[in-house]
């Protein structure tokens, strides 16, 4: 039995968390591969900040504190797995020093940027380049689209591509969800990445004039639209797969930079294994998860408008697409046919080892 610990940054809330390290858990245990997952910033810490409350400083430290005692714990491991970072503010030779084991490094959107931004002023020349050292220093990383694989790679000769994938047995569409009359579309997000809704606000008032549209947000903060009926739902995972099925279409606006670019797409892969039909910005690994058979890119407003306006007029061509696209997820996005590539990328660094 291969014993790994998974170094997430957050909690369980974090759909990183969930879908990088835990999903997988037990399908490794089946292949001999004991995953067990801690994580450094809990969901208490999320949902104070998606609040935008301040978290105690006293809750901080003992987050670091447990955190120590993790790294100390990861001595009776073979390897392990770090998703994201260590630690916030913690330069990347230390963070390689402090993993006593060879690592996997694990990384869904483009991190190394993050430390890059302006806001971070006279840490810039010591942190700027932080996920570099951690990528280099990885016994093997895992990225999940083709260009943070490429970043890797450049860093990495052990740089795999491992898409964000889901359980096509619990994303499945369901048939029986009513439809009425009110075309609908829908976003599944968190609240960073609400903002880039705004992108949909003129498309979809334009739409608002030829007749009624709804727009259905969950998880994060709607924007208003004239004429347009706006529902706001809190994200739960018991109700998800069932709220995606009640769309008539679902979308990704993404703007045209470098973090978007970063993206994996994930909420076209939710849409697509429920079989809804998708319409996104052409950024990122949208452009590779999109096939002209699922559903359509659009790049600014009045593309967007077009594109809608095509699947509310044609609901053959939304149940073509929607069919496309979950034979799409199955064949290219599942965790069953993505678990045995996690599975040998954790053989292989066990090995070098």
């Amino acid at each position: 039995m291969i014993k790994v610990l998974g170094l997430a940054l957050y909690g369980p809330l974090a759909a990183s968390t969930r879908y990088r390290l835990a999903q997988y858990t037990p399908g490794l245990a089946k292949l001999g591969i004991n995953l067990q997952i801690c994580h450094l910033l809990g969901d208490n810490y999320l949902r104070s900040r998606f609040t935008g409350q301040a978290w105690p400083l006293v809750s901080l430290v003992g987050a670091g504190l447990r955190r120590f005692s993790d790294l100390l714990a990861l001595r009776r491991h073979d390897l392990a797995i770090l998703h994201c970072e260590l630690f916030p503010l913690l330069p990347g030779r230390i963070e390689r020093a402090l993993i006593s084991r060879p690592y996997i490094y694990d990384f869904d959107d483009a991190f190394y940027l993050k430390y890059r931004d302006p806001r971070f002023g006279l840490l810039r020349p010591l942190l700027g380049n932080k996920f570099d050292a951690v990528i280099s220093g990885a016994a093997g990383v895992t990225a999940g689209n083709r260009g943070l694989q490429a970043y890797a790679g450049g860093l990495n000769p052990h740089s795999t591509y491992l898409p964000t994938v889901v359980d096509t047995q619990r994303y499945q569409p369901d048939a029986h969800t009513p439809h009425d009359a009110v075309f609908t579309v829908g976003w599944i997000g968190s609240p960073s990445t609400a903002p880039y809704l705004q992108e949909l606000v003129a498309p979809l008032r334009t739409l608002a004039g030829e007749g009624r549209i709804r727009l259905v947000v969950i998880g994060g903060k709607a924007p208003a639209i004239p004429g347009v009926e706006v529902v706001e739902l809190p994200w739960q995972e018991q109700t998800e797969v069932g709220l995606i099925n009640s769309f008539d279409v679902g979308v990704m606006p993404l703007p045209d930079d470098d973090w978007a670019r970063g993206k994996c797409a994930f909420k076209l892969i939710q849409y697509m294994a429920c079989g809804v039909p998708v319409v996104a910005s052409p950024v990122g690994a949208n452009t590779d998860v999109v096939t002209p058979g699922c559903g359509l890119l659009a790049a600014g407003a009045s593309a967007w408008a077009d594109a809608l306006r095509t699947l509310r007029d044609d609901p053959a061509q939304r149940r073509r697409m929607g069919d496309a696209g979950r034979q799409r997820v199955v064949a290219s996005y599942s965790l069953d046919g993505n678990l045995p590539l996690l599975a040998d990328v954790i053989r292989q660094t066990a090995q070098r080892r």
